[in-house]
Formats: structure tokens, sequence, C-alpha cells
């Protein structure tokens, strides 16, 4: 196991910059998940830790090692891919096997080594199995056990689960927690699937176009987003997100352009905001399970129309029309609202959020 620290790093391709100054720790024994869109530059910042691209700027340490310069054979490392590339005239045994006979390592070794990942993959009953005859889960795991054998200080797996079904992405997401878990290893993970990364990871590091753009807990990139592109890239739906003003009223309030949307602030809230100035613009955020519907339109904070409902089994998200602003809010299933109905929305201050859109850094 080891620590990975990624110090000023750069990498540009020609003139075009993909990874920007990222400074990033990743701790010994951590599952750290990269996420991001495609083209962010997390798959481009795996593949530089790898040694499968050439550093343009800047330091990578795996333990107290700087590897810039060490080929990726010598970095003690293993990558599982997107595809898995396995032998396909080798048995699964003998692909799980291949990189302890490229090191020459006994035969006695190699067959407890791939009889111990097999156990630890559930993968035993398979292991006499070419990859065509194995099912795109089973293929995951002898990919899985192929790295695991070879015991190197870091796993890295760039989006392993993407060519997979639902239910299997599901299984695997447990399988790989758990084996990260028993195996104690340094993990880092990419992915675009915030699913995947909210469900396994102990941090996630947000990029967004070669920047990074927070580094936390699942539930602190979640509840806290550090900036406007994280607000509005985690969360199913996406936050809410309304261009206001401030105005000194009382109670002070956030308002859009038309004035149908408005948002009482906090004495805390108003606070942060008024030292920037009351008149400069806003962008005000809240989640869609921080809003509560209410059918007394005059009990609300904000008075709404039903718009549409989608039914999704355990809850229902409703589009509200507040002037000719569409917000979206969740309800449990027992709340049927046909469109027309007019209600009230109540907002979960303390989960309350506002942007400056000049920079994208959160003022509450």
């Amino acid at each position: 196991m080891a620590e990975i620290r990624l110090e000023h790093l750069i990498k540009n391709y020609g003139t075009v910059p993909v990874v920007k100054d990222l400074n990033l720790t990743i701790q010994d024994g951590e599952f750290l998940t990269l996420l991001g869109p495609s083209g962010c530059g997390k798959t481009t910042t795996l593949r530089m830790i790898a040694g499968l691209e050439q550093v343009t700027g800047g330091t990578i340490r795996i333990g107290e090692r700087v590897v810039n310069d060490l080929p990726a054979g010598e970095r003690d490392i293993a990558m599982v891919f997107q595809f898995y590339a396995l032998y396909p005239h080798l048995s699964a045994y003998d692909n799980i096997a291949f990189p302890l006979r490229a090191q020459k390592v006994n035969a006695k070794v190699v067959g407890e080594q791939v009889q111990q990942a097999a156990r630890a993959l559930r993968i035993e009953y398979l292991l006499h199995r070419r990859p065509g005859q194995l099912a795109a889960g089973e293929q995951q795991r002898v990919a899985l056990g192929r790295a695991m054998v070879r015991r190197p200080q870091v796993f890295l797996m760039d989006e392993p689960l993407t060519n997979l079904d639902a239910k299997l992405r599901g299984e695997m997401r447990m399988e790989l927690k758990r084996l990260q878990r028993d195996l104690h290893t340094t993990m880092v993970y990419v992915t675009h699937d915030q699913t995947e990364a909210l469900s396994m990871s102990q941090r996630i590091a947000i990029m967004h176009q070669g920047v990074l753009q927070q580094v936390g807990s699942p539930l602190a990139v979640y509840n806290r987003p550090a900036t406007l592109f994280v607000a509005g890239f985690i969360g199913s739906p996406p936050m809410n997100l309304v261009d206001c003003v401030c105005d000194a009223d009382d109670p002070p309030m956030l308002r859009d352009a038309d004035g149908q949307f408005r948002y009482p602030l906090t004495p805390v809230q108003y606070d942060l905001i008024r030292p920037g100035g009351l008149s400069r613009p806003l962008i005000f955020g809240i989640r869609a399970e921080d809003l509560e519907i209410t059918t007394d339109p005059a009990a609300g904070d904000l008075p709404a129309e039903v718009y549409l409902r989608e039914p999704l089994g355990d809850e229902i998200t409703y589009d509200l029309r507040v002037g000719e602003r569409i917000i979206r809010a969740k309800a449990p299933p027992t709340l049927r609202l046909g469109r027309g109905t007019q209600v009230g929305l109540v907002f979960a201050r303390d989960r309350a959020h506002a942007y400056d859109p000049a920079t994208g850094q959160a003022l509450f």
C-alpha cells in the first residue's frame, strides 16, 4: 500500500491544456474516485499515475518515490480497464496467473495466489473456462483477479463497470467496495457515473475542464457543493439553480428578474452575501428533496403550479411552474397532484445554497 501525491500536475497535448495544476493527496489504503464528465481530465490523470502518459509538469509520488520518469512496469501498480483485455485462448485460471508466470514465480506460489484471488472474488467454479464462456461480470472478476495476484501498492481502475448492465453494475459496486476493504489497498477509480462515486468512495475528487473542483466525502460533496459546477453536476435530478439578486427587504430576499421567484434569506445567509454588494447577481441553488410541497399555497414560502409529475416508485418528482420558471421538487408517492394544481413550496433553509456566477464559488 502507498500514499499517492500529485503536486502541481500538468498535462498538455500540444498547446491544449488537459490537466491544470492539479494538487491531490490520496491516502494510504484509501478508495478515492476521480469523477467528472467526459473530457474533464480524469482518465488522463489516472494514466499519468500509471505511467501510460508523460507528465508535462509537476510531480507524481507513490510512497516516497518520485515516479515521473519510471516506466509503468516499475511503479508497482495494477490497472483495470473498461475493456478487460483477457487472453481469449487462455482459461480464467491462466489469465489470472499470467503476470506471475511472466515474473517466473514458483508454480506452487502461482497456484496458491490464483486460488486466493479466486476465493476473494468468488469465482473458483469458473477457473477452467475461457473468456468467451464467461458473462461480462465474470470476465470483470477475472480481470480483477489478474490485477490482485500482483499484490501492487496501488490499484487503478478506469471505468471498469461501464459495459455491465444495471443489475451487474450494482452487484459489482458492492464487490469492489468489499474487495478494497478486505485488501486494505490504495484504490483510484475513474468514472463519470455519480452513483458509482457516491456509493463506493471514501472521498471523491470532482474535475471539470482539467481543474479540480472539490475533494471530500460523498456526503460532503453532495450536501455542501463548493462550486457551481459541482452543484449542477452532482444529484439526480440536478440542483435547482436560479439567477437572482438580493433585495434589502424585511426580511431580505433573493429575487429573480421578474420577481416571481423569491427566497427569504436567514440572517446568517444575508450577512454572508452583504459584503459583496446587494445588487450583484447571484445564483441560488436548492435540491429537489429540500423543497416540501404543501397543498395550501398560502402556507408555503413560494406559490407554484404543478406542470408535470414523474412517478419513480418510492417517490414522485414534480415539475412546478413558478412564473416562467420550472422548479423540481420531490414528494412521497402518497402525494398525488394533477397538472394545474396550485401548491406552495417550503424551503429547507439550512440546505439552501448561493453561488457567485463570476467565480463559481459557494457563498453559503
